[in-house]
């Protein structure tokens, strides 16, 4: 591996947008692509396609901490950003939720990319550069119905990223936020197996609600303004050749669409909306 190569560190590649910014990362070959994934079959799989890859649970505070002094040696100590996109989404209506769930989907979602990103502050501190770029959602700044969990750790994330950036300023390092829609992944299949898991449809006041959301998750069929992962590349990579990135880069109609209204709106009104959806 070159010396001069500017190593992008990627969480959560076995599918959707991570492996699709990191595949594209790679065929530009502007950036260095260095990919984690939780299962051996997936580190496998990456390995097998050229790719730089290191084993990495998010949720696991130890294989953060070792796989990141693999990326370390693999990369000689040297990165030039972190893309935190490792996560998923734990459906159902908050009365739902047992403690564990909650604390699961905060573990992965929050807590391992900002260890994460601790980690990797370090070696920017050091080298008085580095990009730091946090995968949100729409729902880090609008709460969607049987979303609560979710909802939770994409603000979390949020109001972590934002207070980073603040006392980063100055420093070289830039911290970006990247506030994706519908995008076409494995999303829905993940938290599809995770709703099962936790939640107890038929004891639930919610039930009828369930049933018409199972019917969602079983379909293939996407909302008419979701779009590919291309488009959250093209913004990830316009983070990365950015001297000075902004701090929030909003994706598809949805998203730019309800930070508008929220804006503009009063609360009542933004809740009578999200209730009719």
């Amino acid at each position: 591996m070159s010396s001069d190569k500017r190593y992008v560190l990627i969480t959560g590649c076995s599918s959707g947008i991570g492996y699709h910014c990191a595949k594209r990362l790679k065929e530009d070959d502007i950036f260095e692509p260095v990919v984690t994934a939780r299962k051996e079959r997936d580190i496998e799989r990456l390995i097998s396609e050229g790719f730089i890859t290191v084993k990495m649970d998010m949720s696991d505070s130890d294989s953060i901490q070792n796989g990141f002094k693999e990326v370390l040696r693999l990369t000689k100590g040297r990165l030039y950003a972190l893309f935190n996109n490792a996560g998923y989404g734990q459906p159902g209506a908050v009365e739902d939720l047992c403690r564990e769930a909650i604390k699961e989907q905060f573990e992965t979602n929050v807590f391992g990319a900002i260890e994460l990103g601790n980690l990797a502050l370090k070696v920017f501190r050091e080298q008085g550069y580095g990009k730091i770029i946090q995968n949100s959602s729409i729902l880090g700044f609008v709460a969607f119905k049987q979303r609560g969990a979710y909802n939770a750790s994409k603000f979390a994330l949020e109001g972590f990223s934002d207070t980073l950036r603040v006392e980063l300023k100055g420093s070289g390092i830039f911290v970006s936020l990247i506030e994706p829609g519908p995008i076409k992944s494995n999303f829905r299949k993940n938290a599809y197996k995770q709703f099962l898991k936790y939640i107890e449809i038929q004891k639930s006041p919610h039930y009828k609600e369930y049933k018409k959301a199972l019917q969602r998750f079983k379909s293939d069929e996407n909302d008419p303004f979701t779009l590919d992962s291309e488009a959250v590349y093209e913004v990830f990579k316009k983070i990365l050749i950015s001297k000075y990135p902004k701090d929030r880069y909003r994706v598809t109609v949805p998203t730019k669409l309800f930070w508008y209204l929220k804006r503009i709106l009063p609360v009542r009104a933004m809740d009578f909306i999200i209730s009719r959806m």
